[in-house]
């Protein structure tokens, strides 16, 4: 019995669909190999560079200026969470 349309186009779509796969696998692996060798970034760096960012973020939103007034419980707490007086 011969195979319908629906077979031929599902069959098509599947080889078109392997090879953007495929394609797409060997992008990265171009991109990997053009890679520099010192390209790879340590974790202590980033993490450093984190904290500076954190810092930045901080001082833009004055979060712990001892200038300025309390920040307020409610706003530095995540929504569901309950501050507890002192």
């Amino acid at each position: 019995m011969p195979r319908g349309r629906s077979t031929f186009s599902k069959r098509q779509k599947e080889q078109a669909r392997q090879q953007k796969q495929r394609d797409k696998n060997e992008r990265k692996t171009q991109r990997k190999q053009d890679q520099p060798e010192g390209a790879v970034v340590d974790e202590q760096e980033e993490l450093r560079l984190m904290r500076e960012h954190a810092a930045e973020q901080a001082a833009l939103f004055r979060i712990g200026a001892e200038d300025d007034e309390p920040v307020s419980t409610e706003l530095a707490m995540p929504h569901g969470t309950k501050a507890v007086e002192r």
